[in-house]
């Protein structure tokens, strides 16, 4: 049999620990010894010729290990692995394996009849095994480390290397995966012995079990190896059996701690390894150790590693084995205490864990409750952690529990509170969960036992109402017995008991059986009513609380709203999802919000956030409103999907119905609405034979107007049907109607199309057009209805964008309704009728006109003023695209030109210097548009609107003589859209324009003039730009609309660069404190922008903070805030694009504008007059960032010592 090997464990271990390359070989094979110095000489034949006789000698008998030469030719190859390829250490783990498990059943059949000498021969073969073992499989782990090091180069080398490559290649295809499992098997299979017969002491024993579980370990380090289910399933049955049968316990929870600290993979594993322990072989005792150990551990401040791998680990736990768990947990919460929030966010979680297990047993102990609501307490106290990631996970563990079949209604409603709360908190990501959890416990609410899921605040308070009603009608009457005063005071706890006996028995024998009768039916009674009561008080208690929680639904809906505004896509787009949930139980909030919704039409789709965020507002609203139920046919789904496109027009205000424009058009673009749909609004709209409501017949043609929007052809198709119904007498009746059918035909040529199809703009028609005729009379109409400025103002819009000539048909509706005007005026009125109008123009009186209808002559002349003023802004703007469609044609012209025409010889020459001379053709064209605007329009011998000019300035002028509010008003705007004609006129009003402004008692009449000064700013800017501060005054008016539209003015025009801000800006900063909240906000929303100019909240600061400091109406606390956030926009100036090299030079800028400022106020630190402006002062240096000593110590001396040495 040859030498045998003299081998001991320990001694093996020693160097096999410390260096695998120090193990000592006497008795190796000699030919591959002398390979050791030369590793290019171990070849594939070499390794084949020592491994070859090995593998048959142990194939025949296990015992060929215990010979030296085989034992040190095996160490040797394993000393060389990194020059073996790995089929040569796959032959080497087979044989290994195959001989321990050959030893294991050796030493299985001996079993009982085992000699002592033969005791010590198995020992020493389950340790060399053992030994060997490990060693494979350690050189296993470092060849797969390596592989993906080797096989990059490898693809990469020549034909020369054809056979070098292809060995590679075939060693990149390994997969020792199976081996491994085999491996793992043979170790369970040795274990299962009764090695306490073999190994005479613990210690021995616990080397060979330490030599199976290191491997094991050693295998977990891979990810990839953990990721396999099966292998690792056959390492938790190595490590439990060991663990449960060899004491293994203690080794297990040091290396389950070491691996927590060391590999972020392991921890759910290691979780899953501790169930499968505790369930399986009956062994909980490891998870309780180490969980006791976890919770005692301190974890460094700058370890981040550690706590995250500990978290996921108790998670998991709590996920598979709860009620180890739930034994630990007086430990495990000492972690809520701890600084790393992820130990927190890892209670809070195990928390909802437990609760969810504790919700599903069947049998609950006596601590049941106390259980539930200790750790209800805790996820409830985490809505206030101080990390927001804990608060966001607190948030997360409650939805989770909201699809729990117990519902815990009491603590539903407390987190519904909560999360109300939150959605106010600082951190977005906290208050998008807040939201998500308001939907989460809409969608799972416990109250549709009774009356199905709707949570109607009105049907619930109804249906509360009534059960009270009920209840009050149950109450027993006041001769019952038991309730007559004498019997109330007597105490029936105080007779004995011989007494009640003695006088129950006195009763019995003194009833007849007909007052048997009558008590026990009595008593029936009492039951059914006392039992109807309390089945009543069930009832309004489980109405009460579906009521609470629909009141905090409701209080919750306004900042939900305000989220809408959010600059966090996410967040947006889970409010939109909530007032989805929440309109599908009819909440009746929810259309607040859903109206809401519209403006995000407009968030800008150049980013990937702004398309998102459009993308899911129209799938909200198309799951809303243009989704029929499946049920539905073709036909009442069009129906259906009509229906709740005109109820979307219903109480909208101007502005949602533009955003509904732009979403209605977008969805058309996208073919979202049928041919269909668009058919049954035309016959809602068309319908004459049937009464409808005016509501519906105007929202289906302001929806069709929507449309045309994105495809014109459907207004263009149906113009009889519009001339029948808005511009025939429905539309004379209804006003508003006409109005929008006016609105609708301004589509056929919509001024900006969002076409680039040009060909596609439909012609314009001649002036005895129908369509024409009709807006013309509409304009004439004898209406004493405010709806009828709209009308006119609509149906002068179309006749502008439809007519071939609109200048010349307006021409002619002005020439009549003059006519109608003056003609009424001329005939025999009432004094009291002719109020507004005493002294007329000098116009001459048209011919006497019959009218079917009288009308006040004041309210008449406004009407004549306002179609002069609207004629002359929409003949502007007529001048502007006759120019722009003279250059289009021109350079369409230019571009047909032929190129290779052959000019004439010093032709081009003359031409181009006749050009210079006398310009271009658009030059001239230019030059003849401002010359008829200037000159013409309001000037001109036979100008039309030159002749009311001249009676609009008398009639503002003299508001005494013409006090009607209407005539002045209607005058005012006349006046102020004339003034945009030309600037003469503008010059030579402006004065009285301003007048108006300053001491006019109508805040109608204030706003349009601070919109007619800033559209004149934009044209005439050098006569605007000496009077903006008549603008600025308005932001002090007395009417919040006043001042909005003011600020808004002034807001475009600073921003837009037309007007020079010349210390005005104090008046703007102090709309930041002003009650409105849409005056505050618009002004941040100024401010905001106007920092991204160049230094200009830095140039403009030291001229606001002395006029706020000035200010007597502004509170000192209002002060302090405007000048914090004011100076915000010193703190952080922004530089774009700033490189890394300029880091340094924007950080001393910006330090420079700081000690800039903080000089120039401590420059008035001297000249305070009162501790009030001191305090200013000393305030405003505190924001800015100057580090300048001496201010420090100006400033800490005080407002005296300044005041003792001035």
């Amino acid at each position: 049999m040859g030498n045998q090997t003299d081998f001991d464990i320990n001694n093996a271990l020693k160097y096999y620990l410390s260096d695998p390359a120090t193990v000592p070989i006497p008795e190796a094979d000699g030919t591959s010894v002398d390979c050791e110095n030369d590793p290019d000489s171990l070849t594939t034949p070499v390794i084949n010729g020592v491994l070859d006789p090995i593998v048959d000698a142990i194939a025949e008998h296990p015992d060929a290990l215990i010979r030296s030469s085989v034992f040190d030719s095996l160490q040797f190859l394993l000393k060389s692995v990194s020059l073996l390829p790995t089929h040569a250490l796959s032959k080497i783990l087979d044989v290994v394996v195959s001989g321990l498990s050959s030893e294991a059943d050796t030493i299985h059949n001996e079993g009982e009849t085992e000699a002592q000498e033969t005791t010590g021969h198995h020992k020493q073969l389950l340790e060399m095994y053992g030994f060997l073992l490990q060693w494979c499989i350690s050189a296993v782990e470092v060849k797969a480390a390596e592989k993906p090091a080797n096989a990059a180069p490898a693809r990469g080398r020549g034909a020369g290397k054809g056979a070098k490559s292809k060995a590679s290649a075939k060693d990149g295809a390994w997969d020792p995966t199976s081996q491994l499992q085999t491996a793992l098997e043979i170790m369970c299979k040795v274990m299962k012995l009764k090695l306490a017969r073999i190994f005479m002491t613990t210690s021995e024993r616990d080397t060979l079990v330490g030599l199976f579980t290191r491997s094991v370990y050693l295998m977990f380090e891979s990810e990839q190896r953990v990721k396999n289910n099966t292998l690792r399933m056959h390492a938790f049955k190595a490590l439990c059996m060991a663990v449960k049968h060899h004491g293994h316990a203690f080794g297990a929870q040091t290396s389950i701690i070491q691996n927590l600290s060391y590999f972020e993979h392991l921890a759910e594993p290691m979780a899953e390894f501790l169930q499968i322990l505790a369930e399986q072989y009956d062994y909980p005792q490891l998870a309780e150790e180490i969980l006791r150990e976890l919770s005692n551990k301190e974890f460094n401040t700058n370890d981040t590693r550690g706590p995250k791998s500990v978290s996921a680990f108790i998670v998991k736990l709590s996920e598979l084995a709860p009620r180890l768990v739930i034994k630990q947990m007086m430990l495990l919460i000492k972690f809520l205490d701890s600084e790393a929030y992820i130990l927190r966010c890892a209670v809070i979680e195990v928390c909802g864990n437990l609760i969810s297990d504790l919700s599903k047993q069947e049998e609950r102990g006596e601590n049941y409750k106390t259980q539930i609501n200790g750790f209800f307490d805790i996820l409830e106290e985490r809505f206030l952690d101080t990390n927001p990631y804990c608060r966001s996970r607190d948030i997360q563990v409650f939805m989770k529990l909201c699809d729990l079949e117990q519902k815990f209604p009491k603590r539903r409603q407390k987190a519904a509170q909560l999360a109300a709360r939150s959605l106010e908190d600082k951190s977005s990501n906290v208050r998008r969960n807040a939201i998500k959890l308001l939907g989460k416990l809409v969608s799972t609410h416990p109250f549709s036992v009774m009356h199905g899921g709707q949570l109607s605040y009105t049907e619930w308070s109804q249906r509360l109402e009534a059960v009270q009603v009920e209840l009050n009608a149950l109450k027993p009457p006041t001769g019952s017995p038991g309730l007559a005063e004498g019997e109330a005071t007597v105490d029936t706890a105080l007779l004995d008991e011989a007494t009640e006996m003695d006088a129950e028995a006195k009763e019995s024998t003194s009833l007849t059986d007909e007052q048997k009768a009558a008590v026990v039916k009595k008593a029936a009674e009492d039951a059914a009513t006392a039992e109807m009561m309390n089945r009543l008080q069930l009832t309004c208690k489980y109405y009460s609380e579906a009521l609470r929680f629909i009141e905090v639904l409701h209080d919750a809906t306004p900042v939900i709203c305000q989220l809408l505004s959010s600059k966090n896509k996410s967040e947006v787009i889970e409010a939109m999802d909530f007032f989805v949930i929440v309109d599908a139980y009819k909440i009746e909030a929810a259309r607040t919000g859903i109206r809401r919704m519209l403006r995000l039409i407009w968030t800008k789709g150049n980013s990937d956030e702004g398309k998102g965020v459009q993308t899911h507002l129209i799938d909200c609203y198309r799951g809303l409103f243009f989704a029929a139920p499946d049920t539905f046919s073709e036909n009442d789904a069009a129906n259906y999907i009509a229906r709740n496109m005109i109820s979307l027009t219903f109480g909208a205000s101007p502005a949602e119905l533009t955003s509904l424009e732009q979403l209605l058009s977008t969805m058309m673009k996208a073919q979202h609405i049928s041919e269909l749909v668009v058919t049954k609004l035309w016959q809602v709209y068309g319908v004459q034979k049937q009464e409808i409501s005016k509501n519906q017949r105007r929202g289906a043609i302001i929806v069709l107007g929507m449309l045309a929007q994105a495809e014109p052809e459907i207004v263009i198709k149906e113009m009889g049907t519009m001339l029948r119904i808005g511009l025939g007498p429905l539309g004379q009746a209804d006003l508003a109607l006409a109005k929008y059918t006016c609105v609708a035909l301004r589509r056929i040529n919509p001024s900006k199309r969002q076409t680039k199809d040009t060909t596609a703009i439909a012609p314009r028609l001649p002036n005895d057009h129908a369509v024409l005729a009709r807006l013309a009379s509409m304009v004439e109409i004898v209406s004493d209805s405010k709806e009828w400025f709209g009308v006119a103002e609509q149906a002068i819009s179309a006749i502008y964008t439809l007519s071939k000539h609109p200048d010349s048909l307006c021409s002619d509706i002005l020439r009549r309704k003059t006519r109608h005007v003056f003609q009424q005026q001329a005939a025999p009125q009432d004094p009291d009728a002719m109020e507004g109008i005493k002294g007329q123009s000098g116009l001459a009186t048209p011919p006497p006109e019959e009218s079917t209808k009288k009308q006040k002559p004041s309210l008449a002349l406004a009407q004549l003023l306002f179609i002069v003023g609207h004629i002359a802004i929409k003949q502007i703007v007529h001048l502007e695209l006759c120019e722009l469609d003279f250059k289009r044609r021109k350079a369409e012209k230019e571009k047909n030109k032929p190129s290779n025409a052959s000019p004439v010889k010093g032709a081009p020459a003359e031409a181009d210097e006749l050009d210079l001379i006398g310009g271009t053709t658009e030059d001239d064209f230019t030059e003849a548009m401002t010359h008829i605007r200037e000159k013409e329009l309001l000037y001109g011998a036979n100008s039309l609107l030159s002749q009311y000019a001249p009676l609009v300035t008398e009639i503002c002028s003299n508001n005494t003589k013409y006090e009607d509010d209407d005539l002045q008003a209607s005058a005012t705007l006349c006046m102020a859209k004339l003034m945009c004609v030309s600037s003469t006129y503008c010059e030579q009003n402006l004065p009285l324009l301003i007048t108006i402004l300053e001491k006019s008692q109508n805040a109608v009449t204030r706003s349009n003039v601070v919109i007619a000064l800033g559209d004149m700013a934009v044209c005439f800017n050098h006569l605007i730009d000496e009077n903006t501060d008549f603008l600025y005054r308005r932001l002090n008016d007395k009417d919040s609309s006043v001042k909005r539209t003011c600020l808004m003015t002034l807001t475009f025009l600073i921003l837009a660069g037309q007007v020079k801000v010349k210390g005005q800006l104090g008046e703007m900063a102090k709309c930041l404190e002003d009650p409105d909240k849409r005056i505050a906000d618009l002004s941040r929303m100024f401010f905001t922008e106007l920092a991204t100019k160049d230094n200009a909240v830095y140039n403009q600061f030291i001229d606001m903070f002395s006029h706020l400091s000035a200010a007597t109406d502004l509170e000192e606390s209002s002060l302090k805030r405007i000048i914090k956030f004011l100076a915000s926009f010193i703190e952080k100036v922004t530089f774009p694009q700033c490189t890394c090299d300029a880091v340094n030079w924007a950080d001393n800028f910006q330090d420079k504008h700081a000690k800039q400022l903080a000089d120039k106020l401590a420059a008035r630190l001297g000249r305070c007059d009162s501790e009030r402006q001191w305090n200013d002062i000393t305030y405003a240096l505190s924001l800015l960032q100057h580090k300048n000593e001496e201010i420090q110590k100006t400033v800490s001396a005080g407002f005296r010592l300044v005041e003792a040495t001035a």
